[in-house]
């Protein structure tokens, strides 16, 4: 076997150096033999030759199963980005819902604590009503009456809203009948206890502002500078400064006009007694009356 194997690997040798063709034709040949095979290397492949349909079928479905894995591949890691995603959304859209829900649970306890402020402000108001309305109806009618008249309509028809018609009629009786009649026309209109509150306060509210719009009038009217300066200076030193001391926390300009009218030994005497009174507020008149503010 030994010169046979020798002499087809010459041949084969020379064979390559002179034909191609032939030497793989040899070493298909070759291949063939048993044995032989195993040390002849395969031919190498012709391009012009078509190639084996099998073979081919098989490349193309190695090729085909390693796209679809690739894209299996791709899609899972799409599919894990979308749960990514989704995730992150939900958690978001939690959030914002327990923020809303936040906002609108510190809403309604805003709105509660406002309608029960009002509430308990409005029963504190009304109870105060229900208690002067007791009180007129302790009194004896011809006493409660003449110091009803003295109200205003509308404070006259909320007492009388809230008290008893026994002591409603007794009152009515002894007012003077104009009134009286106007107060029961009131009382025949439905209103809410609101409503009347509202109404009383606002004719109080505008009683007041014109007896403050006519009291300065009568003042400058009926009392000087001489008259200023003659009552305060008839007083005692300490009662004085007693009294302007309460007046210049309602009206300090008022205080400041009454010491410039009187004399200089009476300034000089009743500032001293406010100083030992309230020695701040002393100290902020004498600047009021040397220019300052």
């Amino acid at each position: 076997m030994i010169p046979i194997i020798f002499t087809l690997v010459l041949l084969g040798v020379l064979l390559t150096l002179f034909n191609m063709d032939i030497r793989n034709n040899v070493f298909a040949i070759a291949n063939k033999i048993p044995i032989l095979e195993k040390w002849i290397p395969d031919p190498p492949a012709d391009p012009s030759k078509p190639a084996d349909p099998k073979q081919q079928a098989q490349k193309q479905a190695e090729s085909s199963n390693s796209t679809i894995k690739e894209l299996k591949s791709q899609l899972s890691k799409q599919e894990e980005n979308l749960k990514k995603i989704t995730e992150e959304k939900t958690a978001q859209d939690n959030k914002v819902q327990a923020l809303e829900s936040q906002v609108d649970a510190m809403t309604q306890e805003a709105k509660a604590a406002e309608e029960a402020k009002a509430a308990t402000t409005e029963d504190d108001y009304l109870k105060q009503v229900k208690d002067l309305a007791k009180l007129y109806a302790g009194m004896k009618p011809s006493k409660a009456a003449p110091i009803m008249e003295n109200l205003t309509q509308e404070e006259m028809v909320q007492i009388f809203s809230v008290m008893n018609n026994a002591s409603k009629t007794a009152i009515l009786e002894k007012m003077d009948p104009k009134k009286a009649a106007d107060v029961s026309i009131k009382l025949k209109e439905e209103t809410t206890s609101s409503d009347l509150a509202i109404a009383a306060l606002q004719s109080r509210l505008k009683q007041d502002s014109k007896a403050a719009a006519a009291t300065p009038a009568n003042t400058s009217k009926n009392l000087d500078k001489e008259k200023l300066n003659q009552t305060f200076s008839t007083m005692t030193p300490a009662n004085a400064a007693s009294l302007l001391g309460e007046m210049y926390k309602i009206s300090p300009d008022k205080v400041i006009t009454i010491l410039n009218t009187v004399s200089d030994s009476v300034r000089s005497s009743i500032l001293g007694e406010m100083t030992k009174n309230d020695s701040p507020q002393a100290a902020k008149i004498v600047n009021r009356l040397m220019g300052g503010k």
